[in-house]
């Protein structure tokens, strides 16, 4: 199972300059099996993704992109966002009181939205997005690098906000997640491996801490 953990749309986000049909025909064009629509301070596409899911077969599950105090996070399973910014530790805590996880996004990105260092006071660190597409090389080393260091769940995600960058990295899950409550549980229980996509097809970075995943 792959899916590409981080995209945005133009519809909820001002920034981007593909639609949802674009992006779910880019991801089936890839081998992709599932997608994550996280706009901005948004989850507004959910009844449109689900539907289109149901049409296309491709997983989608809706998730948000949310700017805290400390940097940017990705949220899934939190259906009322903050309506003003907040603190890191409370979006996780909002976050987890039901039963969703929050993500910490390309931590060490050099435009003041990335969290570096700062992670490692957080409480409840669930996963790392230790490859993202619109990331130099160098800072996702370094979040890669975190999330072995916190034995935490490493993902892989594009970023996307142009359709060329659709899938440019990815996430390796297990076969059984199939929907968004799937999906959490596999980050919680950190079976996820970030995968990039090399000349036609997603070669997978593989560690100690996900060998047991290779059993699912």
């Amino acid at each position: 199972m792959l899916i590409d953990t981080h995209l945005h749309e133009k519809k909820f986000s001002e920034d981007s300059f593909i639609s949802l049909e674009e992006i779910v025909e880019k991801a089936w064009e890839l081998g992709l099996d599932g997608i994550c629509i996280t706009d901005h301070e948004s989850n507004a596409i959910r009844a449109e993704a689900m539907s289109l899911s149901r049409k296309t077969g491709l997983l989608i599950i809706t998730g948000a992109e949310v700017l805290t105090l400390e940097g940017d996070m990705t949220v899934f399973g939190l259906d009322r966002l903050p309506e003003k910014m907040v603190h890191a530790r409370e979006l996780i805590r909002m976050t987890e009181a039901v039963g969703g996880v929050a993500v910490c996004s390309h931590p060490y990105r050099q435009n003041n939205r990335g969290m570096g260092d700062f992670i490692r006071d957080l409480p409840l660190v669930r996963g790392i997005e230790a490859f993202n597409g619109s990331t130099p090389k160098r800072h996702n080393l370094q979040a890669y690098d975190l999330s072995l260091e916190l034995h935490v769940a490493a993902l892989g995600a594009s970023d996307a906000h142009v359709i060329e960058q659709v899938g440019k990295f990815a996430t390796w899950m297990p076969d059984w997640v199939k929907d968004e409550a799937g999906f959490i549980q596999a980050v919680k229980q950190g079976l996820t491996l970030p995968a990039a996509y090399e000349n036609g097809a997603y070669k997978i970075f593989r560690n100690t801490l996900c060998d047991k995943a290779a059993s699912f």
